[in-house]
């Protein structure tokens, strides 16, 4: 902190700076994601993540009471994350539907060609929380669910009224990501892109 009195003029828009307590939390959870999305996330103990995170037993668990809660603020960062790009996106592209596609699939794309790629982590972490009713899964529950929201806007600001097709883009962004990881992932920006127009009936 700096030893001049002068109160600091803060930005209204500005986050406020993070506390000693949050600060820490946020350690936690930037070394559990690091260990999920590369491991899983019940092949990683809670040892793992405290040794990672360089901090005792009891620290972790103040911060988390299970490691369900901390895989449930992964998955909600991450959540956060990706609604932000889709949003940028939106507003990058004024509003424009192709150009929205073209972004979002360039995304896609760049985030499978990237190092450690391994898929969607909602996809991943809901092939390993069957259960519907689990905390984790409803965090991918009601992230999908806002994603597929999305696209039905995407869809509607075009004049499509049919909510089938808004369920097809999901299943091509799912498909995507699942070849990404699988097959080449140098292609998937373009297929995507490419069946998505053809979904929707726009130019290719």
């Amino acid at each position: 902190m700096s030893s001049d009195q002068t109160t600091p003029q803060v930005s209204p828009s500005a986050p406020a700076p993070l506390g000693r307590g949050a600060i820490t939390r946020e350690r936690i959870v930037d070394a559990a994601a690091e260990l999920f999305y590369a491991q899983g996330l019940r092949a990683v103990s809670a040892d793992k993540i405290i040794e990672k995170a360089g901090i005792t037993k009891v620290t972790f668990y103040r911060h988390f009471p299970t490691k369900d809660d901390l895989i449930v603020a992964y998955l909600e960062r991450r959540a956060a994350w990706e609604r932000g790009a889709v949003l940028g996106a939106s507003e990058a592209a004024h509003g424009d539907a192709d150009e929205t596609l073209r972004i979002v699939s360039e995304g896609i794309g760049n985030e499978a060609c990237s190092a450690g790629f391994r898929g969607c982590p909602f996809i991943n972490a809901a092939a390993e929380y069957a259960d519907a009713t689990h905390p984790v899964r409803q965090v991918v529950d009601s992230h999908r669910a806002w994603f597929l929201e999305m696209l039905t806007k995407l869809t509607e600001s075009v004049g499509i009224t049919d909510p089938a097709v808004a369920d097809e883009l999901m299943m091509l962004r799912d498909g995507a990501m699942v070849t990404g990881y699988l097959g080449n992932a140098e292609k998937v920006s373009a297929a995507l892109l490419s069946a998505s127009r053809a979904v929707m009936a726009l130019p290719r």
